[in-house]
């Protein structure tokens, strides 16, 4: 554990999801309130089910969200990139993590326990009104991944997660679009709710067409546009054909 000292600074606090548009007031109690601590690459943060649940926002890093059924099998819920929130779900619940959090690299996260949330959020209302935003917004996508599960295949349900990963992380380098989350073909496959081995055919197959291309984990990206087109085209065909 540490001191946050001058790291979480009123510049930074302004990036972060959870604390835009507070007042230098609020800023204040944010970081009078926050916890910091730094995790070395793979190790966990949190475990599935663990109670006094915290608040979390990462700063520096990369987090992968994973949940265990009673089966023992296990998908990604959720690829955290510096700025956004996570582990904040079970303050509203139960106060038990619903899920795994693990240090895909080393990673310095900041959190604040459930009672001193609940204070900021009473005493500045931003705060409130950012984390129902930020919920909502995972919500839509919880909703958008349950739809590509129950209605489209393999290569569209990669495609869409390449693209979300974009969005998130996305850097134009000079091959491509790389997503800064290093990346196993197993997380690509958790995501999708799909095996390993059909995730693994789709990627290499793309290699081969020159679309993308892996070094040191780290997925580049080189024609975002064909990747996008597969989505687009089974979106297409299933208003024009009726696939459901």
């Amino acid at each position: 554990m540490m001191t946050l000292g001058t790291t979480l600074t009123r510049r930074t606090l302004a990036s972060l999801e959870l604390f835009r548009g507070l007042l230098p007031a609020a800023q204040q109690d944010v970081v009078a309130s926050a916890r910091a601590q730094r995790f070395i690459r793979n190790a966990r943060i949190f475990n599935q089910g663990d109670s006094n649940a915290r608040a979390h926002v990462l700063l520096d890093g990369s987090v992968r969200i994973s949940q265990s059924g009673s089966d023992g099998a296990q998908i990604v819920m959720r690829l955290i990139a510096p700025g956004e929130m996570f582990g904040t779900v079970a303050l509203f619940t139960d106060h038990r993590y619903p899920a795994d959090a693990e240090a895909m690299t080393d990673t310095f996260e900041v959190s604040w326990s459930g009672a001193d949330l609940l204070k900021l959020m009473q005493r500045h209302p931003q705060v409130a009104t950012n984390a129902l935003k930020i919920v909502g917004k995972r919500l839509q996508e919880a909703q958008d991944r349950m739809r590509e599960l129950s209605t489209q295949r393999v290569e569209q349900r990669v495609a869409h997660a390449i693209v979300r990963l974009i969005r998130q992380t996305g850097r134009e380098t000079e091959d491509g679009i790389a997503i800064m989350f290093p990346l196993r073909r197993k997380d690509i496959a958790d995501i999708c709710g799909t095996t390993l081995y059909s995730a693994s055919r789709i990627l290499t197959a793309w290699e081969k067409a020159g679309w993308l291309v892996t070094r040191d984990q780290r997925l580049i990206v080189r024609k975002p546009s064909e990747i996008r087109r597969i989505g687009e085209d089974l979106r297409g065909l299933r208003r024009g054909k009726g696939i459901a």
